[in-house]
């Protein structure tokens, strides 16, 4: 069996990242194999654990790049040059325009730290979905994974998870509980299910 070749885009940490290399070590992961890495942000840690892991991992600088449009082109030219079938971002921060995504119908999947369409669209992302979320008092929040279109959080939803909020939460507990319950369990699945979907087509 061919895999699916995966790029995952970060800006941060990586911890999402890191739920899927542990599925793909763990065996959850079968069907897609991670074979770059890429980073809008120089100093992402999520860099440090694609060395680990011993995948490539490649940061574009928008600045060098001249703006939104050359960033794409050249990303563009990555996933073209590295064979890429399925783009995953895990706490990437820089919306992708239409130019790009259109090239990449259902190709794209995101993890969302709400229960779409709660909390979600521009300037919802990190921990102001969960303050948004805390400010207004929801009993259940959760996570969502949906392929990515030309509008903010608008693409069809693979997977969503509920959690509970707590009665003594604070932003940071809640989107750690978030991550750990829904983020860190739907994101590897949904690669899991995409990838397997791509292996079918070819065949």
């Amino acid at each position: 069996m061919k895999k699916a070749r995966i790029a995952v885009l970060v800006s941060g940490g990586g911890t999402n990242l890191q739920a899927l290399i542990d599925a793909e070590k763990s065996g959850k992961l079968i069907s897609g194999e991670i074979v770059l890495v890429v980073s809008n942000v120089k100093s992402a840690y999520a860099l440090e654990r694609a060395k680990n892991a011993g995948i490539e991992g490649v940061f574009i600088s928008k600045k060098a790049a001249g703006g939104q449009e050359g960033f794409e082109r050249e990303l563009q030219g990555l996933m073209t040059e590295k064979k890429i079938d399925l783009i995953i971002l895990a706490g990437f921060m820089s919306i992708l325009t239409a130019n790009f995504t259109l090239k990449w119908p259902e190709r794209i999947i995101n993890v969302h730290p709400a229960l779409i369409p709660s909390f979600c669209g521009k300037g919802y992302y990190g921990l102001r979905v969960h303050e948004a979320a805390l400010e207004y008092g929801v009993k259940v929040t959760g996570a969502t994974v949906h392929f990515v279109n030309e509008v903010p959080d608008g693409g069809r939803i693979i997977f969503q998870k509920a959690v509970e909020v707590k009665e003594n939460d604070t932003p940071e507990t809640l989107q750690r509980r978030v991550m750990e319950e829904a983020e860190w369990q739907l994101l590897p699945a949904a690669a899991e299910k995409v990838s397997g979907e791509i292996i079918k087509e070819r065949e």
